[in-house]
C-alpha cells in the first residue's frame, strides 16, 4: 500500500506497476498510447473519505497550529551574525566549480538550520566546523594537502524523498562541519576568525537560558497536562526535531521538568534500526513513558498512534517530510483528535516563509472543509521550498524578493490543491453493495475461524503466570502487565517486548474504552503472546507430543476431533488458498463436519479417565483414513467451488492485459523494425538495427507464448489431499469418572 502511486509522474507510476505484472505493463510509457488497466491490481480511495462498515471515519480529524514566536534581542543578535555568515560564505562559494559551489552551499544551508533549531545546535556545530578547518588549515601548513575535505556530491533532488531520512542526517553530520570555499592559509585564517567570534557569542547565548522556542514548548507540555501527575490516562507526544544536539538538548530540558527520566525516549539516524523498534513499544505501551523525541529517522516506517499529540519543533525543508511525520500518528486505529503545533520564529527570514506558507493551507483547509491532505506534497513541483529559503537568507531584506516569494508560495498551494482536487474527481472505485455485503460475509467467516479470545486467553494466562508474570484486572475484560520478566523480553525473534503494558486485552471489542488507556490486543502475532508461547512450547514439549483426551458436553458418544489443512493448488503445484478445519469422527466412522472451534467446549479429561478411555477404544486406529477420505469429499470440494470464480476471474483479467500489452509492443518493434531496413537500404543508420528490433519482437512473441501457457495451467485447480495436523480423543460428559 501507498500514499503516492502516481505523484504526477505518469512514467514513474507505469514503473511501479510492473513491479505488479510485468508483462502486462512492458514498454516505455508513451502518453496516449498507453492507459494502463489497473483492474484488479489498484484501488484508488481518499484517505479523509474512507469509512468503516458502520460508515464511521476511518481516520479522525487532524488539527495543525501554527505557533509564532518573536526571537528575543540576544537571540536575534545571534542569528544575524550567523546569517551574515551564512550569506558571505555562499557569496565565495560562487566563484567555485558548480559540484563544489553546490556542496558548500548545500553545507551552509545546513548551518542555517541548526541556527534556527537551538542555541545549543548551533554553538555545538559552530566548534565542530572550527575544529575541523583548524585540521584542514594544519594539513596546508605541514604540506599534508587536505586530507578530510569531502568529496564534491550531486544535490539536485538530494531531499526528494529517495533516500532516507538517516542517509540524509549522516551526509549533512559530514558536510556541515567540512564543507568551506576556502581554499589557502589565509583564507582558513579569516574564516576561523569569524568562526570564534561566533563561537564567542553562541556560548554567551546558550548560557543565558532564555531560549524562547523552548519557552513555547514548555507551554504546550503544560496547556496539555503531559506533566501533571494522576491523569487517568495519561497524553503521549511525539516532538520532530532536525538535528541530535537540539534532541539530547530538550531530552535533558523535558526530563528535568517532569522530574525523572523514565518518562523521555529519542531516536534518531544514530539508533540501530532494532533499538528504534525496542524504543517504539517502550513509548507506545509504557504508561510512563510520555514523550518521544525524534529526527526524521522516526519519520519513517513506525507506528506511533499511541501518541495523537505532535510537535514540529523544526519545521523540515522538504515539505513531503511534514506529511510523513503527521503520518506516524495520523493512521488506521487512532481514536483521538490529532494535534500538531508547528513552532516558528516569525522574526526570521526562514520563519516568514514557514509562517507564510502554513497560513495559506490553512486557509485552503478552511476553503474546503479540513479536506486538505498532502498538498505539500505535490505544491512545490517547479520552485522547490529549499531554493525558496535559500534566496530568503540570501536576499530576503528586499522588498521585490519577499513579494516574489510570497506569489511562489501562494500559487504552489493553489496548484498542488488544484492538482489534488483533479485527482480525487477521478477517484470512483467505491464498493457495491453487493459486494460490500459479500466482503462482511467472508469477514466473519474468518473471523469465526480464528482461535478464540476466550482460548487464547486462557491459554496465555496459565503460561504467563507460570513464567512468573501477573495480570491485573482493570476494567471488564482489559488488564494491565505492570512488569514483564525479563525471560520474556529476552525474546525477541517475534519483536520487541516491553516491560510494561498499561493496558491488555483478549477481546477486539475491548481495545478501545472511553476515558481510559488503549489496550494491546493479546493474540498471536502480538511478541508478548508469541514469546510466551515459544517459551512455553520449548519447555513442555514432550507434554504436548503425547497428545490429549478432552470432555465436551456436545458429544453423546467418543469421537476423535481431526485438525486438517484444507489446500487448494494450480496446474504449477502453487498453493492457492489454504485454511484450517475440524471434523469427527465417531466409532461406527461416520464423520461430520465440527464447526470453526470445536475445542471451545472441552475441557481436560482427568487422567484416569483419559487413559482407561484411550486402551479401550480400537477404532481410533483407523479414524484419521476416515476423516481424510470424507474431507476430500465434502468439504474439499466445497472449498474449491467458493475459490474458483474469484481465482478464474483474475486469471482471465491478466490474460488480457498480458495479450494486449505483449501483442502491441511487438507489433510496435516489428513496425520500428520496417522503418529501419528502409533507412538501411538507403545508406542511413537508424538509431537501431532492424535485426535487432525483430529479435526484440520475436523475444515479446516468445514470452507472450510462455506466459499465456502458464497462466493456461494457473487456471487448472485442483485440491491436495488434507493434511491432519492434529487429533484428540473427545468423551462425553458420561464417561467422566467410569
Amino acid at each position: 500500500m501507498t500514499a503516492t502511486p502516481h505523484a504526477g509522474k505518469e512514467e514513474d507510476f507505469q514503473l511501479f506497476l510492473t513491479l505488479l505484472e510485468r508483462d502486462g505493463f512492458e514498454g516505455k510509457f508513451k502518453a496516449g498510447v498507453h492507459n494502463p488497466d489497473t483492474s484488479g491490481l489498484m484501488r484508488r480511495m481518499v484517505k479523509e473519505d474512507l469509512l468503516t462498515f458502520e460508515g464511521k471515519p476511518l481516520f479522525p480529524e487532524r488539527i495543525a497550529q501554527t505557533v509564532p514566536y518573536e526571537l528575543t534581542a540576544d537571540e536575534q543578535d545571534l542569528y544575524e551574525r550567523v546569517t551574515e555568515y551564512v550569506r558571505e560564505g555562499m557569496n565565495r562559494a560562487a566563484r567555485l566549480d558548480d559540484k563544489r559551489r553546490n556542496t558548500v552551499g548545500f553545507a551552509l544551508t545546513v548551518l542555517q538550520r541548526r541556527l534556527a533549531s537551538s542555541p545549543e545546535a548551533i554553538y555545538q556545530s559552530l566548534i565542530r566546523r572550527a575544529e575541523r578547518l583548524k585540521r584542514r588549515r594544519d594539513d596546508l601548513i605541514q604540506g599534508r594537502g587536505v586530507g578530510d575535505e569531502p568529496a564534491p556530491i550531486e544535490l539536485s533532488g538530494w531531499d526528494d524523498g529517495e533516500r532516507s531520512a538517516e542517509e540524509v542526517e549522516q551526509l549533512e553530520e559530514e558536510l556541515l562541519d567540512a564543507a568551506t570555499a576556502a581554499r589557502t592559509i589565509e583564507e582558513l585564517n579569516v574564516e576561523l576568525a569569524d568562526l570564534d567570534k561566533l563561537i564567542h557569542v553562541a556560548h554567551r547565548v546558550r548560557n543565558l537560558d532564555t531560549d524562547r522556542k523552548w519557552v513555547e514548548l514548555r507551554k504546550i507540555l503544560e496547556d496539555n497536562t503531559l506533566i501533571h501527575p494522576g491523569a487517568d490516562k495519561p497524553r503521549k507526544l511525539i516532538i520532530f526535531t532536525e538535528h541530535r544536539d537540539t534532541l539530547n538538548y530538550l531530552a535533558g530540558k523535558i526530563r528535568s521538568l517532569f522530574g525523572r527520566p523514565e518518562p523521555v525516549q529519542a531516536i534518531h539516524g544514530g539508533v540501530r534500526r532494532a533499538d528504534r523498534r525496542a524504543i517504539t513499544e517502550e513509548f507506545t505501551k509504557n504508561p510512563t513513558c510520555q514523550v518521544l523525541l525524534a529526527t526524521d529517522a522516526a519519520g519513517e516506517g513506525l507506528n506511533l498512534q499511541a501518541a495523537h499529540l505532535m510537535v514540529n519543533y523544526d519545521l523540515p525543508w522538504n515539505p513531503n517530510r511534514i506529511e510523513q511525520r503527521f503520518g506516524r500518528v495520523h493512521r488506521i486505529g487512532q481514536t483521538e483528535v490529532c494535534r500538531l503545533w508547528n513552532l516558528v520564529a516569525a522574526n526570521t527570514r526562514e520563519g516568514e516563509v514557514f509562517t507564510r506558507l502554513l497560513q495559506k493551507v490553512e486557509e485552503q483547509r478552511k476553503a474546503y472543509g479540513g479536506k486538505v491532505f498532502d498538498v505539500l506534497g505535490s505544491a512545490f513541483d517547479e520552485t522547490p521550498l529549499r531554493e525558496l529559503l535559500v534566496e530568503a537568507i540570501r536576499y530576503g531584506d528586499l522588498p521585490e524578493t519577499r513579494a516574489k516569494m510570497e506569489q511562489v508560495i501562494d500559487d504552489s498551494v493553489a496548484h498542488g490543491l488544484k492538482e489534488l482536487l483533479e485527482e480525487r474527481a477521478l477517484t470512483q472505485d467505491a464498493m457495491s453493495e453487493t459486494d460490500l455485503a459479500q466482503m462482511q460475509r467472508l469477514m466473519e467467516a474468518a473471523r469465526a475461524r480464528r482461535l478464540q479470545p476466550r482460548y487464547i486467553e486462557w491459554a496465555f494466562r496459565n503460561a504467563f503466570q507460570r513464567l512468573g508474570g501477573r495480570l491485573a484486572g482493570r476494567e471488564r475484560g482489559r488488564y494491565e502487565i505492570s512488569d514483564v520478566p525479563a525471560a520474556i523480553r529476552a525474546v525477541t525473534k517475534h519483536g520487541p517486548v516491553a516491560s510494561r503494558y498499561e493496558r491488555v486485552t483478549f477481546e477486539l471489542d475491548r481495545i478501545d474504552v472511553d476515558d481510559k488507556p488503549r489496550a494491546d490486543l493479546l493474540a498471536p502475532g502480538h511478541p508478548l503472546h508469541d514469546a510466551v508461547a515459544e517459551l512455553t512450547i520449548t519447555q513442555l514439549r514432550p507434554t504436548l507430543e503425547r497428545g490429549t483426551v478432552l470432555v465436551s458436553p456436545e458429544v453423546e458418544e467418543p469421537n476423535l476431533l481431526v485438525g486438517v489443512v484444507e489446500e487448494i493448488v494450480d496446474g504449477t503445484e502453487e498453493s492457492i488458498a489454504r485454511r484450517f478445519g475440524y471434523a469427527y469422527v465417531d466409532a461406527t466412522g461416520q464423520v461430520t463436519a465440527a464447526g470453526p472451534a470445536p475445542y471451545l467446549d472441552c475441557v481436560a479429561a482427568p487422567r484416569t479417565t483419559a487413559v482407561a478411555a484411550a486402551t479401550k477404544l480400537a477404532w481410533l486406529g483407523e479414524a484419521e483414513a476416515k476423516a481424510r477420505t470424507w474431507i476430500i469429499g465434502h468439504q474439499l470440494k466445497e472449498y474449491l467451488a467458493e475459490v474458483s470464480p474469484r481465482r478464474l476471474a483474475e486469471i482471465e483479467r491478466t490474460r488480457m492485459r498480458v495479450d494486449q500489452r505483449l501483442s502491441h509492443e511487438s507489433n510496435r518493434l516489428m513496425e520500428e523494425a520496417i522503418a529501419a531496413q528502409e533507412k538501411e537500404q538507403a545508406g542511413m543508420k537508424p538509431t537501431e538495427s532492424s535485426d535487432s528490433l525483430i529479435r526484440k519482437a520475436q523475444d515479446l512473441q516468445a514470452r507472450r507464448e510462455t506466459r499465456l501457457a502458464l497462466l493456461d495451467q494457473q487456471a487448472q485447480l485442483a485440491t491436495k489431499p488434507p493434511r491432519i495436523m492434529t487429533a484428540s480423543l473427545v468423551l462425553p460428559l458420561s464417561m467422566v469418572g467410569r
